[in-house]
Parts: structure tokens; sequence; C-alpha cells
């Protein structure tokens, strides 16, 4: 099993490259705002307690959001080959409740991938994407919150997983394909790298 983290500022390309990466290496994807949305529609008792936090404009509690994840990975079969979390952890408790959830299972995040893009170009990919989607939230004030949001919330999750050396910094600019590339060789160089799915 090869658990991989995805992370990067809003417009670095998260969800264009988490794409490729499933599909080149199997891995199964979890985005903690789909299985939130999942559990809530079906009116699971998780699904119930994260509701009443969201209805209410609160944060989901960490231990909560770990809950439903671990839910999550041991009733599906399809987490056997690995799993790349998208949108999880976002702080250091976040990391650690994580960390000790894996453990409990017998695995562990092995790679993090941080897309690293400059601000002024993540603020143009925004306002593109913006027009291009009719996207509400992509305008100049939000956009400008979110990323100081992201700033202040995962520039000590970089740092601890550095300290853990897990954080492979990814220059996330450039065509789709070569950012896929170095994400690739990111992968291929970990001793526990899954097989490639494709070609």
């Amino acid at each position: 099993m090869f658990n991989l983290v995805i992370f990067g500022a809003p417009g670095s390309g998260k969800g264009t490259q988490s794409d490729r990466i499933i599909d080149e290496y199997g891995l199964y994807h979890i985005s903690t705002g789909e299985l939130l949305r999942d559990q809530i529609n079906k009116g699971t008792k998780l699904g119930k307690i994260a509701d009443a936090y969201i209805s209410k404009g609160q944060l989901i509690p960490d231990k909560l959001m770990v809950d439903i994840l671990a839910q999550e990975l041991d009733k599906n079969a399809l987490t056997s080959k690995g799993v790349i979390f998208d949108g999880f952890p976002r702080t250091i408790e976040q990391a650690k409740a994580l960390k000790e959830m894996l453990a409990k299972r017998g695995s562990k995040v092995h790679a993090v991938v941080g897309l690293e893009v400059d601000e002024d170009e993540l603020v143009d990919r925004l306002l593109k994407r913006g027009q291009q989607s009719g996207r509400s939230d992509d305008n100049l004030e939000t956009i400008n919150k979110r990323l100081d949001v992201y700033h202040s919330t995962t520039r000590p999750l970089k740092e601890y997983y550095t300290t853990e050396q897990k954080y492979h910094a990814i220059n996330g600019t450039g065509s789709i394909d070569e950012i896929f590339d170095k994400v690739k060789k990111t992968i291929d160089s970990h001793p526990e790298a899954p097989k490639r799915a494709t070609k």
C-alpha cells in the first residue's frame, strides 16, 4: 500500500495532477470534501455529526474527519493498492492524526507532493478559471483571502513533512505533461513506489 498526500495552493493544479496519478498508478482517490458530502447525503451517523458542525458554519473536528477517513479505508477494497489524499491534512494536528490512524493499520504516508507555483501565477490562473467556469469564488478579493489562509496553515505543514523527510517540492509551472513527468520521477524514486497501472 502506497499512500500519497498531494497539496498546493488553490490553482496549483492539484486536481489535474491527482487525476493523472490515479490513472497512472491505480491509487484510490480520497477527497475529504467529497467524502463529507457523501456521508451527509447518506445520512450516516458520522454524516449527521458532521452536518451539525457544517450547518453552524463550524469546522469539522480533526478526530471526526479522521474517523470518516478510517471508515473509508476499512470498508473499501480499492484502497489496498494505496491512496492519494486530497484536501487532507491541512494542519500539523491533522497530519499527526492521520499518521496515528494509518499506523494502527500498519501503514503510513509514504510521500508528500507539494506543487509550488508563484503567487502571481496562481492569481492569474484562478482569475482565468473564474472567467471560464463562472465560479463566484474565483474573484480577486476571495482569491487573496484563500491564498492567505493556505499560506498560514500549510507553511508549517510543509516544514513538518520536510522534517519527516517525506516532502517533495515540485515546480508547478509549465505544461501539465511537464509537471506530471516531475511527479512521476518523484513517485518512482520511492523504494515502495507502486507499479504503473497503465502502459
